[in-house]
């Protein structure tokens, strides 16, 4: 991100406009929005900037700008529908020490303009760094049809409400009250009985939350998926965007903790197989101490919780301290991955089953039922497998799997930088090493990505796989 979105108080504070054409006019349509002290330097003005100048919205100096024209601005605009002319004048304000915009000229701008979605006092910019325009007014029309018009006028008759609501302990109490107001109460009374009608609706919310108990802790165990913010649920998201502390795995991205609510706490509580770890009984004191302390806590866990996640574990010490507790799913690295390799994991006339393990547990590489994986048409989804690939490779091939089964392990599912090795179960363990993967990887047996699964199908070619 190259330009910080801040927003800046104009109130009073000078800001100039050098031009008087089209480009000119379109920033000042916008500037005159604000309680900026505009003034305006063109020898030959629209009319419509004479209008306003007219009615005393701004100054108008009909001259081309010279040096100390944007002394004391704080903002300049240089506009003038001529590129050299921009450039010239922008020296001149910055040497004022004003900061500027060059309309259409990124490189020139000490600052840039967003598309702007206008509720006063609520404002939504939108930015795209001058990369795409069209998408940034794309956007804003799509975000001007969700907000309704009424927006503002609740958000004005909040703002003088502020004062008695501070009323009500800090935290998750005003929060659930604002919420209560805007997702609800506020326009509701606004529909069904106008603007006199929220103040009182707003009193009677306000006497209802004093009296109300404090809200108990909560913990969600939340899966965040393989790692693509788009395959959150909408059920993830909203425990996300409520939640007062996040307790994350080491596999969960930087672009799903983006996500939680800004003032929420995050804490690490990663594992790493033969790695370092967070201890489970550690996390879940965790857990349990900020539920205890009245918060909405998210255990957040790549995949699916309840997939080699220790949800048993984390929901028996909830269940201990005596607090609440919802399981939200999450979609598992398993069937992320075979997504990308374009396959089911289930297929008629194949298998009818589909086996999730792991590689290693507590003890080590883990031991299964290798006879049952290794009959044709099996299928397993091997998680935390590449260190145990060598280990899997044997005991499958010991039990007489074909060497020519296909396998396919896949790197960072549903992520950007997503691989897949696809290879064979007598080409696993050498396969896996030469490809050095470093990402978290599923080991799918007996899947292949679906073309090199159809060229597999010719006898030729699967032999020369064996």
């Amino acid at each position: 991100m190259r330009h910080f979105p801040i927003f800046l108080d104009l109130a009073g504070r000078r800001v100039v406009v050098f031009g008087g054409g089209a480009a000119a006019l379109a920033k000042l349509r916008l500037l005159l929005k604000t309680e900026a002290r505009l003034t305006v330097f063109a020898a030959d003005p629209d009319p419509q900037i004479a209008a306003w100048a007219a009615e005393g919205r701004l100054r108008l100096v009909r001259r081309e700008g010279t040096p100390g024209d944007a002394l004391c601005a704080v903002l300049a605009y240089a506009a003038t529908d001529d590129p050299a002319a921009d450039v010239r004048l922008a020296r001149i304000a910055r040497a004022d020490g004003a900061r500027v915009n060059m309309v259409d000229a990124l490189e020139g701008s000490d600052f840039i303009t967003p598309a702007i979605v206008d509720r006063d006092p609520v404002t939504v910019a939108i930015g795209t760094e001058g990369a795409a325009p069209v998408l940034a007014r794309r956007i804003k029309a799509d975000l001007e049809a969700r907000l309704p018009p009424t927006l503002g006028l609740l958000a004005r008759i909040g703002k003088g409400f502020r004062a008695l609501a501070e009323t009500l302990p800090a935290g998750r109490p005003r929060r659930d009250f604002w919420s209560a107001y805007y997702d609800a109460v506020g326009p509701r009374a606004l529909a069904e009985g106008g603007a006199e009608a929220v103040l009182p609706a707003l009193e009677r919310l306000l006497q209802r939350h004093r009296q109300a108990a404090p809200r108990p802790g909560h913990v969600h165990f939340v899966g965040a998926g393989p790692g693509d913010p788009e395959l959150l649920t909408l059920k993830a998201r909203r425990a996300l965007d409520t939640a007062d502390v996040v307790i994350h795995d080491r596999l969960v991205p930087s672009t799903i903790l983006d996500l939680a609510r800004r003032e929420a706490t995050l804490i690490a509580a990663g594992k790493e197989g033969f790695g370092p770890a967070t201890p489970q009984a550690e996390i879940d004191a965790l857990i349990v101490a900020h539920g205890r302390a009245g918060a909405q806590v998210v255990r957040l866990k790549s995949g699916d919780p309840g997939v080699f996640g220790r949800l048993d574990e984390e929901i028996a010490a909830v269940d201990t301290a005596g607090l609440d507790w919802t399981v939200v799913p999450g979609i598992t690295a398993a069937a992320a991955a075979a997504a990308a390799l374009g396959q089911s994991q289930t297929q008629r006339g194949r298998n009818a089953a589909v086996t999730h393990l792991t590689g290693h547990d507590v003890a080590g590489f883990a031991e299964h039922d290798w006879a049952a994986l290794a009959r044709p048409g099996a299928v397993a989804a091997i998680y935390m497998g590449k260190r145990a690939a060598r280990f899997v490779q044997g005991r499958l091939l010991m039990h007489g799997a074909a060497p020519h089964a296909p396998v396919s392990v896949v790197e960072n599912a549903s992520r950007p930088d997503q691989r897949i090795v696809a290879t064979t179960l007598a080409r696993l363990e050498p396969d896996l090493t030469a490809a050095a993967l470093s990402g978290p990887a599923v080991v799918m047996l007996g899947l292949a990505p679906r073309a090199a699964a159809a060229a597999l199908s010719h006898p030729t070619l699967q032999e020369a796989g064996s």
